[in-house]
């Protein structure tokens, strides 16, 4: 592994053929999850070992971020992964989530986040349960630093279309209360064109979830068959794939 400007690069040879493996089986990728490093439940190394167990062939740690502990979090997890690069059979991708963000800061803080060697960057949408700022889904769909739009509520036509224009991910959420909206986040979703993905927004171990259960989530969602495959299995693959490719 060679580090510097602020990013991690890892020997790729070991970690494709890992994935490759894996992935053979159809198996599970959660882009949103979340450690001791913020309010989760367990040490990020856990948190891996538990998703393993589980089949799982990756696994973002995006831990709530904010100016204040950004780069803190993401070193620490690029520590991990420098540490410990083979131990668990989930390759790590590290991230964050953007958390409460005003959002005139979010797109300044994901380009921070790319620059200091996030490789996911979740931004916390306006899910229905929680105050977010008006605004937030459309300024994370709009910057080209943000993966991922997360529990984005009563998603709107117009932040759908800009995130399908870069390409970028909507979240089906498997937490309580952010769920309430997955009809809706889909429907909106599917006549846009957006890519979407089922993620768990793990804080605990009970809230990781198998490639089965995702599948129920997609489909309490009101997705077809086809779309079902593509929010837990082809759109979060070519993502990792990206990913991991980019490591040289």
């Amino acid at each position: 592994m060679v580090q510097g400007s602020g990013r991690c690069f890892v020997d790729t040879t070991t970690c494709l053929a890992i994935l490759a493996v894996t992935m053979l089986n159809a198996k599970r990728i959660d882009l949103h999850t979340h450690s001791l490093l913020s309010d989760g439940e367990l040490l990020p190394s856990e948190l891996l070992r538990r998703a393993s167990a589980l089949g799982h062939a990756a696994v973002a740690i995006t831990d709530h971020a904010d100016a204040s502990n950004m780069e803190l979090v993401i070193n620490q997890l690029r520590r991990l992964l420098e540490a410990q690069p083979t131990d668990f059979q989930a390759a790590l991708l590290i991230g964050i989530e953007l958390t409460h963000i005003a959002p005139a800061s979010i797109d300044g803080l994901a380009r921070r986040a790319k620059d200091l060697g996030a490789e996911v960057v979740v931004v916390h949408g306006e899910t229905i349960v929680e105050p977010v700022a008006p605004g937030t889904n459309l300024a994370a769909a709009k910057s080209r630093a943000v993966d991922v739009l997360a529990h984005p509520g009563l998603i709107t036509t117009e932040v759908a279309r800009a995130l399908a224009e870069r390409g970028a991910l909507c979240e089906l959420t498997a937490r309580k209360g952010h769920c309430l909206t997955n009809g809706h986040v889909a429907r909106i979703c599917v006549a846009a064109g957006t890519k979407m993905v089922v993620n768990t927004d793990a804080h605990a171990p009970s809230d990781l979830a198998t490639l089965e259960f995702a599948r129920s989530v997609a489909q309490g969602a009101g997705l077809a068959p086809d779309l079902i495959d593509q929010a837990t299995l082809t759109n979060p693959r070519h993502f990792v794939d990206r990913i991991l490719a980019a490591r040289n």
